[in-house]
């Protein structure tokens, strides 16, 4: 415990949510404090409680769905725990501010940057429309936006990832708040954009003096910001202590358990001979930029510019860049889902050319696994009908047959096949993760592409879906290629790798060679971000 308990104290807190099927306790009996100034970090994996112990500080949650049966939370002299909403009111946005996991959906699509940061403004401070623009500038200039005053008619879909998490943070700092919470602030960011972000926010909590509750799965970013550390796990709090104890002398099994959980062993070396499944050569994907009344091209973005991969059987290549730098695009230009320029061989032959009709047989061999589990998963149809629709599509067996498949698929990747009857709702999101490969897998594809498959999963589950796309790979003699920010994970499976920046590849290479030996001033720099980020979740500096 804090040693001055007198910003935030937490004490006993509980909450159950009911459902037809009864109640369910996901947190029990949490009690921590906070200080002035202080950062602490609620540390576990998914399902253990953090974010919801986070939301109960401002009382988010869905009532009367979700409730506390016990607890107190007391934020100075006032009772957070059902007060009423015009004391809530006064708090939340304005002397306690939260900073959401993915900024895309936490800010309103339909409404521009300055509204969002006005909004809270006008609601907490009264300021006028020219004073109210004048602060959501200095915030802009203050979160490292770049040219923040182009920036205040744009909305949510015309900045990058990195870009919409300062306007966030901007929303959230903008009445200086006492108590800034952050929830899974990096957790989509790549390595490079993740360093930046944190270390704003370390610059910010100075400068403001303000107390910081982070909330993540991610040890690096937990010895980087905190001061102390909460580990919970199935609702409770297993351990806490200062950072420096925590990392040198964990007690709980837990929490040894969290420390020790990263993606390990190497990739497979399959022979270089192996057979071309997967090639292009100069490959261009250019957007348009239309301007005018007339809508005329002026400009074209060059998502891809001149790009030539190869991909053998068993192999997985990896690639790797900042986002925009035309990663996705170019896995889904190698699918025929984006136009492009340039030659495409898939199997030895140039399917470039090639209309939808006829390139719909091949559509099974070629596949993709996609970032978000939560997204790319049917909330309407049950795992069995996510995983056969393939099936279904190709013609492939009968209804019988159908449902044997996709048994055995869900077996192949670790699930029970009685599972296929459930919703994706009803799933972790390393689960759901396993779900979307194996509806790659039931179509017994040749090449898989995919796209960031673990960034938004924990350490632990990080590490068992590497593990099981290594033994599928084995299994199958699958070529991947393999997007990624991580760093860890792209060196724990991919033999080769790619990597790109503004549409072009400025470095490529056996993995081997660009960790050791990277010859890019880009590529290094890639590295020592990522490499900073391991070097904190362990006592040696790996290479």
């Amino acid at each position: 415990m804090s040693q001055n308990p007198d910003l935030l104290s937490v004490r006993g807190l509980q909450v159950e949510f009911r459902s037809a099927h009864g109640a369910m306790k996901a947190v029990k009996g949490v009690s921590f404090d906070i200080s002035k100034g202080e950062t602490v970090a609620l540390v576990g994996e998914s399902g253990s409680g953090k974010s919801v112990t986070a939301l109960s500080i401002l009382q988010l949650l869905p009532y009367p769905m979700a409730h506390h049966p016990a607890g107190s939370i007391r934020f100075g002299d006032t009772e957070l725990i059902r007060a009423e909403e015009r004391t809530l009111r006064g708090v939340r946005g304005n002397r306690i501010a939260m900073i959401f996991q993915e900024p895309m959906t936490s800010l309103n699509p339909l409404h521009s940057i300055e509204r969002q940061i006005n909004e809270t403004l006008f609601l907490h401070k009264g300021l006028s429309r020219a004073a109210a623009r004048a602060r959501t500038l200095e915030l802009l200039r203050l979160v490292g936006l770049p040219d923040p005053e182009k920036r205040l008619t744009a909305y949510p879909h015309e900045l990058s990832g990195g870009q919409r998490q300062r306007v966030m943070i901007a929303m959230a700092l903008a009445n200086e708040p006492d108590l800034l919470i952050a929830d899974e602030p990096t957790t989509a960011l790549d390595v490079t954009i993740q360093a930046q972000i944190l270390q704003l926010l370390k610059d910010l909590q100075q400068r403001f003096g303000m107390a910081l509750l982070l909330i993540t799965h991610d040890l690096g970013v937990v010895r980087k910001m905190a001061d102390r550390v909460c580990v919970m796990n199935q609702g409770e709090i297993v351990e806490q202590a200062k950072v420096a104890d925590l990392f040198v002398r964990p007690q709980h099994p837990y929490t040894r358990k969290l420390l020790s959980a990263e993606p390990r062993g190497n990739p497979l070396t399959p022979p270089d001979n192996a057979a071309e499944v997967m090639a292009a050569d100069r490959l261009k994907v250019h957007f348009p930029i239309k301007k005018g009344l007339m809508r005329r091209t002026v400009d074209h973005v060059r998502a891809v510019d001149g790009v030539s991969v190869t991909v053998r059987q068993g192999h997985t290549v990896g690639v790797v860049g900042e986002s925009g730098s035309g990663k996705t695009t170019l896995g889904l230009a190698l699918l025929r889902l984006h136009a492009s320029e340039g030659a495409i061989r898939f199997d030895g032959t140039d399917i470039q050319g090639w209309q939808a009709k006829r390139l719909r047989p091949l559509r099974r061999q070629m596949q993709v696994v996609f970032q978000d589990p939560y997204g790319s998963l049917s909330p309407r149809l049950s795992v069995g009908q996510i995983i056969g629709e393939g099936l279904g599509i190709h013609d492939l067996g009968d209804r019988a047959d159908r449902d044997a498949q996709v048994a055995k698929a869900l077996e192949e990747v670790g699930l029970d096949p009685s599972s296929r009857h459930r919703y994706p709702h009803e799933f972790s999101g390393g689960q759901r993760q396993r779900i979307a490969i194996a509806r790659a897998l039931v179509l017994k594809p040749k090449f898989v592409v995919l796209d960031e498959p673990t960034s938004a999963l924990d350490m632990s589950v990080q590490a068992q879906i590497v593990d099981l796309l290594r033994d599928i790979q084995a299994r199958h003699n699958l070529a991947y290629l393999f997007i990624s920010h991580d760093l860890r994970v792209v060196r724990a499976l991919s033999s080769h790798v790619m990597v790109m920046k503004d549409g072009k590849v400025v470095e490529q290479g056996p993995t081997q060679r660009i960790f050791e030996e990277p010859r890019e001033a880009y590529t290094r720099a890639l590295l020592a971000a990522a490499l900073n980020l391991e070097a904190m979740t362990s006592p040696e500096v790996r290479t």
